[in-house]
């Protein structure tokens, strides 16, 4: 009975630690296809060609500006 319920929290905690992962993943994936705003565009080293709107240089090196 002991090792059933050893078993089953290790499975249980296994389970919600790859939930964890793929939220994360999830999350840092969705933050990288939005467009960067001027903030970010400077805070990742770039700064912004506000005629054509993009980062140049930096994190968003070419990405449009949002």
């Amino acid at each position: 009975m002991r090792i059933r319920r050893i078993i089953a929290a290790v499975v249980t905690t296994a389970a919600l630690a790859g939930l964890g992962l793929t939220s994360a993943a999830t999350a840092t994936a969705a933050h990288r296809d939005a467009a960067p705003t001027v903030g970010e565009c400077e805070k990742g080293g770039g700064t912004v060609d506000f005629g054509t709107w993009t980062c140049r240089g930096g994190t968003y090196d070419g990405q449009k500006i949002d």
